[in-house]
């Protein structure tokens, strides 16, 4: 017998052996009792390792002439398997919807959605009456060395004012920054005057947790810088600002104060709109609730800076961003803005 016969014998036992194979799979296919039998019968022959895989693997073994009737049983098969895997796939899925009905009756599941926590729905609108009155928005890096956080502040190592915020220091000389005067610096090392900019963000202190500390909290900075301005623009800034914020009603108030960085300083408080200045928790009684400090800025800032302290003046204050929430949405501890109370966070 030549090659040629002995080739074209080899294919013929090939083909039989594939309609073996096939009649092996329609028996297991016919087996199955649900879908992961029929998955587990579809890796056995048809996967990259299959059984009818390594039949394609013979093909390079005929001869050229012999090779497309083998190849075309191969995929004729191939298609037949895929067709008998489908067809028992579809069959055990259309039985488990049967079983698996749905009760058109039963309530549905509402739909949650998620909206803004209160302290950046605060902040936003602090940013959006200050952008309006002229003021850019600027940031700054949470962890600050020592030189933006106090010594530029005119708080130099040693002064008492650091003793007021105590503070979480980190290895090699940083520190958590108390405040978001440092963005101050910042700007007014990059830029020259004038400048109208506020800076909002997140500050670090040791404080005891009460009705209204907490050592992780937010604040606003603001800083204004040009020839003649005086104590009565930032008096007239921070009241434009709470009465667009609360009101008409609102009332301000300020009060002798020190900061290192400015001079002369103030504190400045808010009329409490939680019990309408009669006294409760929020404000200890007073009905009035401590915003933050304020002053015009320290001539020795100016001189750190390269700012001329003889032809420019400039204000700067802060706000606690918590406080104006608290007054905002009628709150009277600091806390609950802390605790990931959704009953708390859904009434804002």
């Amino acid at each position: 017998m030549n090659p040629g016969q002995m080739t074209e014998f080899a294919v013929d036992d090939q083909i039989e052996e594939l309609q073996g194979l096939k009649q092996e799979f329609l028996e297991e296919v016919k087996n199955c009792a649900d879908l992961k039998d029929v998955d587990r019968v579809r890796t056995k022959y048809l996967s990259k390792k299959g059984l009818l895989q390594k039949r394609f693997s013979l093909l390079g073994q005929v001869s050229p002439d012999a090779r497309p009737l083998l190849g075309k049983e191969l995929n004729s098969l191939r298609s037949e398997l895929s067709h008998q895997i489908q067809a028992a796939t579809d069959r055990f899925q259309k039985v488990r919807m049967q079983h698996e009905k749905i009760d058109l009756t039963l309530p549905g599941f509402q739909q949650k959605w998620g909206r803004k926590h209160p302290i950046t729905k605060t902040l936003d609108e602090i940013k959006d009456i200050f952008s309006r009155m002229g003021f850019t928005v600027e940031e700054g890096p949470e962890i600050e060395n020592d030189y933006y956080n106090f010594e530029a502040l005119n708080i130099p190592e040693g002064h008492p004012a650091r003793e007021m915020q105590d503070s979480f220091y980190l290895a090699g000389g940083w520190v958590l920054r108390t405040q978001t005067s440092p963005v101050q610096i910042r700007v007014m090392e990059s830029q020259s005057p004038p400048i109208r900019m506020i800076a909002p963000g997140r500050c670090y202190r040791k404080d005891t947790p009460d009705a209204t500390h907490f050592p992780v909290f937010h604040q606003v900075e603001g800083l204004a810088v040009d020839t003649d301005l005086t104590f009565a623009d930032l008096k007239g800034t921070i009241s434009a600002f709470a009465k667009r914020l609360f009101g008409p009603d609102m009332r301000i108030r300020f009060r002798p104060s020190y900061f290192p960085f400015t001079e002369p300083s103030a504190e400045y408080d808010f009329s409490c709109i939680i019990c309408k200045g009669k006294g409760c928790k929020a404000c200890k009684g007073s009905g009035w609730l401590d915003i933050a400090g304020a002053g015009m800025v320290d001539p020795e800032v100016f001189k750190d800076v390269g700012y001329d302290p003889e032809k420019y003046t400039g204000f700067a204050w802060g706000m606690g961003v918590e406080r104006i929430a608290m007054l905002k949405y009628g709150i009277s501890d600091i806390r609950y803005f802390y605790e990931n109370d959704l009953r708390f966070i859904e009434q804002s």
